[in-house]
């Protein structure tokens, strides 16, 4: 291919449908072009070819402790996790995740690493390859009622009971649930190391997320579009001038 009977255009519009194992390849060429803006888009395609490798091999190591259960026989492996245990307001949230054998989809990971939009784009893919997802929402007042752990504790049982199938073994982000009678592995930062329990970090988070925008309507005065009932200035601000609003946890929360 002489990419010198093509304008810089032509050659921009044509990377969109390249293929990113096909970058080195037309890196190459498009260093051999004597134009820069040619060559700078061959060091482009270069420097994503080089993060994909790096993301193809994290993903990898991510999906080792599932591998481990599925080499020793267990089919239905499910990634546990939860989201909301440190806000002043709005439930916690667990998402139970069984993913198949053969998902391979890339940027799974920590859902406090990722953006607002990667999260939306990588619950989209979840979603379509999932076997199954589960929720398990614990609203403020049981919060207050039983404390944080334990509200976290039940939305993750709640999260595995609403499951199409029953796992045969739960990878939990640093919890036991003492009182789930299935084979279960707690993992210290389990959202970092095993691509089912991000999955489920992530589908926690995005549903999470979605209902404190909606509250948001209901009482706008807390920032909760913003904040997601995390204790923000602005939060605060609003808690002084206005009071606590229904969905506050008063166990959470020191007012006069």
């Amino acid at each position: 291919m002489d990419t010198k009977i093509l304008t810089v255009d032509e050659i921009m519009d044509m990377i969109d449908d390249i293929y990113i194992d096909e970058y080195p390849l037309y890196a190459e060429l498009f260093y051999m072009d004597s134009r820069s803006a040619v060559q700078k888009m061959g060091k482009r395609l270069e420097t994503q070819y080089k993060k994909h490798l790096i993301e193809v091999v994290r993903t990898k190591k991510m999906k080792e402790y599932e591998k481990s259960f599925f080499d020793s026989g267990c089919k239905i492996i499910a990634g546990v996790d939860e989201v909301g245990r440190g806000p002043l307001a709005g439930p916690v949230v667990a998402a139970a995740v069984i993913l198949p054998q053969d998902f391979n989809v890339l940027g799974i990971n920590d859902s406090k690493k990722l953006t607002e939009k990667k999260r939306e784009e990588l619950v989209r893919e979840i979603e379509k390859h999932a076997l199954s997802i589960g929720i398990g929402i614990v609203d403020n007042k049981i919060i207050d009622e039983i404390n944080i752990l334990n509200a976290a504790k039940l939305a993750m049982r709640k999260a595995i009971e609403s499951l199409t199938y029953e796992p045969e073994h739960i990878l939990i982000d640093a919890l036991k649930l003492e009182d789930v009678k299935i084979n279960q592995t707690g993992i210290i930062k389990g959202d970092e190391k095993s691509i089912s329990i991000a999955a489920a970090s992530i589908v926690a988070k995005v549903k999470r997320d979605k209902m404190m925008r909606e509250y948001h309507n209901l009482y706008p005065q807390y920032d909760f579009v913003s904040n997601k009932g995390y204790g923000t200035q602005k939060h605060y601000e609003g808690i002084q001038k206005y009071g606590l609003c229904p969905l506050h946890r008063r166990t959470f929360v020191n007012i006069e």
